[in-house]
C-alpha cells in the first residue's frame, strides 16, 4: 500500500510547527552604550503621552474602585478602579507576547503575568539577575497624587474610556524611564567598579547616591524638557486676536509642569532605583 504524501502547504506548516523559526536577539538595543539616547527618546514618549491626557478632564470616577463596577478584583477582594483594570488588562495582552521578559520593561502587577504565546528571546545579560528593583506603586502614587491633578482641568467630562487609556500609556513611559536607573547604575557601577563595591559593602545609601548624582547632568535634563514640553505643547492659534500672531501662545501641557515632573519625581525616582539596584548588585556574587 502507498502511502499517502501530504499536500505542500500541509508539510510546510507542520514542519513549522516542529520547528518554529529562530528568534532574532534583541538585546543590542539594551547595550549601555544606549542608555542615553533612550533617555532621551523616552522624555518624548512621556511629554506627548502627558499632552494627550491633558485633553481630558479629571475624571474622578475612573480611579475609584466600585464607581465603574470592573469585572475585576485585588486579591484582597476590593473592585479595581477602571484605571488599574484596564492597566491590568493591558499587561496581560502584551506580557503574552513576552513585553515583561525583556529586561527594560516591569509591570504594575507582576505576580499576575500570563503564560508566554511566543518563544521568548534571550537577552545579553546586562544586569545582575539578584539585583532587579520594581517601584511601580510608587510611580502610580505618584502620577494618581501628584502629576494627574497639574494636568487635567477639574471635572468630569465622562470620557472615562480615553482618560484611562491615555494614562496607562503615560505610567508604562514613566515606568521605563524611572526603571531605566538599573542600566544607569549598572553603567557607572562597571566605570568605577571599586569605589562602589566598597560602597555596597558597606551599605551606606547615601554615600551611593552622593557618588552616581551628577547636578549638571540634571539641570541639563530639566532645562531640555521644559524646552521639549514648550515646543511640542504649545498652542498656536490661542492668540487673543485668533489669528495665532504676535507670539501669544498657550500650552496643552505647561512646560514649567514637565520641568518640575523630571525634578521633583521622575529623576529623584530613578536615582532611588539606582541605588536599591547597587545595594543588591553584590548579592549574588562569592565571597
Amino acid at each position: 500500500m502507498v502511502a499517502q504524501q501530504q499536500p505542500p502547504a500541509a508539510a510546510a506548516a507542520a514542519a513549522a510547527v516542529a520547528a518554529p523559526p529562530a528568534e532574532a536577539d534583541l538585546s543590542s538595543a539594551l547595550s549601555l552604550a544606549n542608555i542615553r539616547q533612550t533617555l532621551i527618546r523616552l522624555e518624548d514618549t512621556i511629554i506627548f503621552s502627558l499632552i494627550e491626557r491633558a485633553q481630558f478632564a479629571r475624571n474622578e470616577p475612573v480611579y475609584e474602585p466600585d464607581a465603574i463596577p470592573v469585572p475585576g478584583f485585588r486579591p484582597d477582594g476590593r473592585r479595581y478602579s477602571l484605571l488599574e483594570y484596564l492597566l491590568r488588562e493591558t499587561e496581560q495582552v502584551h506580557g503574552r507576547i513576552r513585553r515583561y521578559t525583556s529586561p527594560d520593561e516591569n509591570a504594575f502587577f507582576p505576580e499576575e503575568l500570563p503564560p508566554l504565546v511566543l518563544p521568548p528571546i534571550t537577552y545579553e545579560q546586562v544586569l545582575a539577575s539578584c539585583a532587579r528593583v520594581n517601584i511601580n506603586s510608587q510611580v502610580l502614587s505618584m502620577y494618581l497624587e501628584h502629576l494627574l491633578p497639574e494636568i487635567a482641568a477639574p471635572g468630569d467630562d465622562h470620557n472615562y474610556g480615553s482618560s484611562a487609556m491615555n494614562d496607562v500609556t503615560a505610567l508604562q513611559a514613566l515606568s521605563k524611564r524611572i526603571h531605566y536607573g538599573m542600566f544607569v547604575a549598572e553603567a557607572k557601577f562597571r566605570k568605577q567598579t571599586a569605589e562602589y563595591t566598597e560602597l555596597i559593602r558597606r551599605r551606606d545609601a547615601d554615600a551611593i547616591m552622593d557618588l552616581l548624582t551628577d547636578r549638571a547632568v540634571e539641570l541639563k535634563v530639566i532645562e531640555r524638557v521644559r524646552l521639549k514640553a514648550a515646543t511640542f505643547g504649545q498652542d498656536l492659534g490661542s492668540s487673543s486676536d485668533g489669528s495665532g500672531a504676535g507670539g501669544s501662545s498657550s500650552y496643552k501641557v505647561r512646560p514649567e509642569v514637565v520641568a518640575a515632573l523630571y525634578e521633583q519625581w521622575v529623576m529623584p525616582l530613578t536615582k532611588q532605583v539606582e541605588v536599591e539596584y547597587l545595594l543588591r548588585r553584590l548579592d549574588g556574587e562569592s565571597s
